[in-house]
């Protein structure tokens, strides 16, 4: 056959051809892997149905527990620290630690005073991780207060996502680095050395000072979250300010997190070190990480442990609903058998797609007995459970499949009383502005309406 022939018979069809084979060797490379069904159907869909989209999408953001990442990043080795403390034991999920202090931050001008006190009182070292810091007058600030330190000598580090934090390194920042501060941006956007983990997001937010105390909540850093004064629109959030051997875990999880993201620069984590009990510290804490540093999904594991102990109520606040299959059945089988579910979501949350996303779900929970909540005011960005007056928890992650499975997070859990009221006195106050979400307002809609509601589903494994 004439060459020339032959090449203008196929090179029209090379890309059609290639795009199959790339096609077949995804899907096959699905099937291999460990993935909930939802996400491998949705993942199946979208490659088979539009390819063109499909297969560029799960090149760029369909990876997980990807083989390479976990060896460039290590498991965090929170088990290590075991035999230096008695305070300290290892969980199946964590790190649990007595002898801390506890202080709460229900407000924005909590979170915000105590953040910047933090910083002006540090003597040796601010280690900072956000998933967003704002170019505003918060923003501002806090860089401000982090050169001044870093000038008097302070080792400052600051730790920001990639895509959270996209074109923040402005001037202002820059004048932490040149006070001798350092900046690092976890997990570049188009992350060449790890394909397909773009969406591998670090949404820790965590403040360490000194290496013995910590904030750790749902806030990121910026006006939207905190303030020096009350601020009408800022987003209602919670977190913890604590001192005390649970700090431990927070600088492990750290160091492992800043170790990644210098890795170019020749940077070696610096050995692990113990906090002492705080004296008269009584507050029990259990710290986890989650995401894929860590072997299976402790976070998850851990809030369908807990929902299976409940004997009486489990109340559940976050700003994000698309749960998997096990853990709306969970929830669905505890509320048919009496137990008292709620389940406090904002009425609008800064995301349509997931608010459609979720009708499903809340409308199963609903049938089943569950009290669906929402908040009416202004975005509901807090996360904490709430399990009988046994287990109190919050953190950085949402109910969601992307911080359930796919993000970097972490969430503190609380087992003294004292705590464990905190957490309910904070959770009561939201109820207070909240109404509960009717049947009509569950219904499943018709026409353009139920069919958003419809292809939000399908899609919300890929969210």
């Amino acid at each position: 056959m004439n060459p020339t022939i032959l090449i203008d018979t196929i090179l029209p069809h090379l890309g059609a051809i290639l795009g199959l084979a790339l096609g077949f060797i995804l899907i096959a490379r699905l099937m291999r892997e460990k993935r909930r069904p939802s996400n491998t159907f949705a993942w199946l869909l979208i490659i088979i149905l539009a390819p063109y989209i499909g297969v560029p999408l799960f090149l760029l953001i369909g990876g997980r527990k990807i083989e390479k990442l976990t060896r460039d990043k290590k498991s965090l080795r929170l088990h290590q620290l075991t035999p230096l403390q008695d305070s300290i034991t290892v969980s199946p999920f964590g790190l649990i630690a007595s002898g801390n202090t506890t202080r709460f931050l229900p407000k924005g001008t909590d979170a915000y005073d105590v953040l910047i006190d933090s910083i002006q009182s540090a003597k040796t070292s601010i280690d900072i991780t956000t998933f967003i810091l704002s170019h505003d007058a918060v923003g501002r600030r806090v860089i401000k207060e982090l050169s001044k330190k870093a000038k008097e000598g302070v080792e400052v580090r600051l730790l920001l996502d990639a895509i959270g934090s996209w074109g923040k390194k402005t001037l202002y920042m820059l004048d932490l680095e040149k006070a001798g501060g350092r900046i690092e941006r976890f997990m570049p956007v188009f992350p060449i050395s790890f394909p397909g983990a773009t969406n591998l997001r670090n949404h820790r937010k965590i403040a360490i000072f000194d290496k013995s105390s910590a904030i750790v909540g749902g806030r990121n850093i910026g006006r939207e979250y905190m303030g020096p004064t009350p601020s009408k629109g800022r987003w209602t959030d919670f977190g913890v300010y604590f001192s005390g051997p649970a700090v431990t875990a927070l600088n492990t999880i750290f160091e492992e997190d800043w170790a990644f993201a210098s890795r170019k620069r020749g940077y070696t984590p610096k050995p692990l070190a113990t906090v002492p009990p705080i004296e008269n510290g009584d507050s029990v804490i259990e710290i986890m990480a989650s995401g894929p540093d860590t072997p299976g999904d402790p976070f998850y594991e851990k809030v369908l442990a807990s929902i299976q102990e409940a004997e009486k109520a489990i109340t559940i606040v976050t700003p994000y609903f698309i749960p998997d299959e096990v853990l709306l059945r969970s929830l669905t089988v505890k509320a048919r058998t009496g137990k008292r579910v709620t389940l406090i979501v904002p009425k609008r949350s800064n995301h349509r797609i997931t608010d459609l996303a979720r009708k499903h779900f809340l409308r199963e929970l609903n049938e089943a007995g569950a009290h669906i909540l929402t908040y009416e005011r202004e975005m509901m960005h807090g996360k904490a459970m709430l399990i009988d007056d046994s287990m109190a928890m919050t953190g950085s992650a949402n109910m969601d499949l992307r911080s359930l499975f796919v993000n970097y997070e972490v969430a503190a859990f609380f087992y003294t009383p004292s705590d464990i009221k905190e957490v309910e006195n904070w959770i009561q106050d939201v109820i207070s502005r909240c109404s509960r979400l009717t049947e009509e307002e569950l219904a499943p809609r018709r026409h353009l309406k139920g069919l958003a509601e419809d292809l939000s589903r399908l899609i919300g494994p890929l969210l």
